[in-house]
């Protein structure tokens, strides 16, 4: 099973449990919901802890999280800094606008251009600002950044593994 990041627990908040958390994904709604299993990656340990939410609630900027049979500040302490993680099964394609893809469903794929000729692979995705941009690693040459606008990409095929784009002249200096 694969895991995603959605939010980092970055304190405790009170005495009664809650924890505060910076909100890492673009569905804070759906996915810190009461009902919700969200799972923490302590650092410098293996494994996940599962916790259930019970209690949503927002805050000067932070998402404070109650989890199910943690009722005070020293059930959650050892919490705190973790990664929460969602499981594969907690992602909806609903969630996204046509157009739209989750990161893991872009990276690894392979860049073609509009002749079909092979690029590279996308490595990451940067968010500097308006737009997306889609690293490609390319044999022998540097990285290409691709701004991820519809004159540039112009077809995700996730079927083929694919990714048909016309590299603009000047970007590939």
């Amino acid at each position: 099973m694969d895991y995603y990041n959605v939010g980092k627990i970055v304190n405790t908040q009170g005495l009664k449990g809650e924890v505060r958390v910076i909100s890492t994904t673009d569905f804070p709604d759906k996915r810190f919901k009461i009902g919700n299993t969200v799972y923490a990656k302590l650092p410098n340990k293996s494994g996940l802890v599962t916790l259930v939410i019970d209690g949503v609630r927002k805050h000067k900027g932070f998402i404070l999280l109650h989890f199910k049979d943690h009722p005070s500040i020293n059930d959650v302490e050892y919490l705190k800094p973790s990664e929460l993680k969602i499981d594969d099964s907690s992602l909806s394609n609903d969630d996204l606008k046509p157009g739209e893809y989750y990161y893991h469903q872009i990276i690894g794929l392979t860049v073609v251009d509009t002749d079909g000729h092979p690029i590279g692979t996308i490595k990451e995705i940067l968010s500097p600002g308006a737009n997306d941009v889609w690293v490609v690693e390319r044999a022998n040459q540097k990285d290409l950044l691709l701004p991820k606008i519809d004159s540039v990409i112009i077809d995700v095929n996730l079927d083929s593994g694919t990714v048909t784009a016309d590299v603009p002249e000047g970007l590939d200096e």
